[in-house]
């Protein structure tokens, strides 16, 4: 019994110490980021594995960055980056950063209406999009940062569906292994594509502002005044790395789930969420198709306000606007309204012909362009003395923090060059 309840505590202490990393992990798996995963396994099967274990280290140290400054500076990365640096630098990640955080919100509203018009044939996917676009506007603006914060963290269970669908098919698991940690590469348009959007849509701009934003809010709204130490360093590191574990585990599950049943059946070709459901359906039984269509429903859910929030975030910061999920509208009008606009533009898109497979092709460019200089900048911030004192970067995150620059850079490089080429 005594064992027990030490069992309980100590689970009880983790799961406190997870927050704003869990969410922004789990967020990054949206509805336009499944599409991604889906496409590889379905275009390639097993081949594309082992981008999840080589952006986990990668994604837990530039996402450490982010967190590191919102809890040392107690501000939003965009007041940093105003302080500190040129405000050329932040207008130009505003302007690539407005329009891609827009287009992504646009994918994932139509990818969640896409599905539940599926589920539910008589209710047209527009309307379902309309439906779910006013249910976050409704959320978002009525209720206070700690009980946003809440259903968000609930809605990352969402994503553990995905992790399911593998073992309810039959599979070559030591084929599993040798993909997973033996790269595979191939020198060709279409590969080279997909791996450049995997990247895309892992290490994305957004989530750096997300990230430092929320610590800094976590700060303020923390009962006792903390002193930051290192024991609070080291529970936002947990924090941060279960978040990232969770999101490439289900990025792994993702396009295990694609590459063993629809590579196998012949299906390479999956350009939104809504045809991976339909396509899972025959071959894995109905069971599978739902998990993976409330899954869907669960994470856009989830991504979404993580997208609105954080633009509006860095709008707010930039202009000098009052802004905070924790106000209520009257207090943070310029806020809220920047949040609604985000989620209404984002609907337009499914009304003015913008698909979502041409709205994620324009964000991964926008993104493409802005992450290697945000990444540079952030590895600046956390190896500055002047701004993060005691706290600046270990050895340790400076070699990972260089080697997704470098990496960023190359992808940047090369999805203009697939674009245009």
């Amino acid at each position: 019994m005594r064992e027990s309840k030490k069992i309980a505590v100590k689970l009880k202490r983790f799961l406190a110490m997870l927050g704003p990393g869990l969410i922004t992990g789990a967020s990054d798996d949206d509805p336009s980021g499944i599409a991604t995963y889906t496409q590889a396994g379905a275009q390639f099967g097993y081949a594309t594995l082992w981008t999840a274990v080589l952006t986990f280290p990668l994604m837990a140290a530039i996402q450490g960055m982010c967190a590191r400054i919102g809890i040392v500076t107690s501000q939003g990365l965009t007041v940093t980056l105003k302080k500190h640096y040129p405000k050329s630098i932040l207008y130009t990640m505003l302007l690539f950063s407005f329009p891609a955080i827009t287009l992504n919100i646009g994918a994932d509203i139509q990818g969640m209406g896409a599905v539940t018009h599926m589920m539910l044939p008589q209710i047209p996917a527009f309307i379902c999009s309309i439906i779910f676009t006013a249910i976050l506007m409704f959320v978002i603006v009525q209720y206070p940062y700690q009980k946003v914060a809440m259903i968000l963290k609930w809605l990352c269970l969402s994503v553990l569906l995905y992790i399911i669908v593998p073992f309810m098919v039959k599979q070559d698991w030591l084929a599993v292994l040798k993909s997973t940690f033996i790269p595979t590469i191939k020198f060709n348009r279409d590969f080279l594509t997909l791996l450049v959007a995997i990247l895309g849509t892992t290490i994305s701009p957004y989530l750096f502002f997300w990230q430092a934003t929320m610590e800094a809010e976590d700060m303020a709204h923390s009962v006792k005044k903390v002193i930051v130490d290192k024991q609070i360093m080291s529970h936002m590191e947990i924090d941060v790395n279960v978040g990232m574990f969770l999101s490439n585990m289900v990025m792994f599950f993702m396009i295990l789930t694609a590459g063993s049943v629809l590579f196998k059946a012949g299906i390479h070709q999956i350009d939104t969420v809504d045809q991976a459901a339909k396509a899972l359906e025959p071959l894995t039984g109905k069971l599978t198709y739902l998990i993976f269509t409330i899954g869907i429903i669960g994470t856009g859910l989830l991504a979404i306000p993580v997208l609105a929030g954080s633009q509006s975030y860095m709008l707010s910061e930039t202009f000098g606007w009052e802004a905070g999920l924790d106000k209520k509208f009257p207090q943070a009008k310029a806020f809220y309204i920047t949040i609604i606009l985000s989620l209404l533009v984002g609907l337009c898109l499914d009304f003015i012909g913008i698909s979502p497979i041409q709205a994620l092709i324009y964000t991964a460019i926008l993104y493409g362009v802005t992450a290697p200089v945000l990444i540079a900048i952030v590895l600046h911030i956390g190896n500055n003395k002047k701004v993060m004192g005691n706290y600046t970067n270990s050895k340790l995150s400076n070699i990972l923090g260089g080697i997704t620059l470098v990496l960023m850079t190359i992808a940047a490089i090369a999805v203009v060059y697939f674009q245009f080429a």
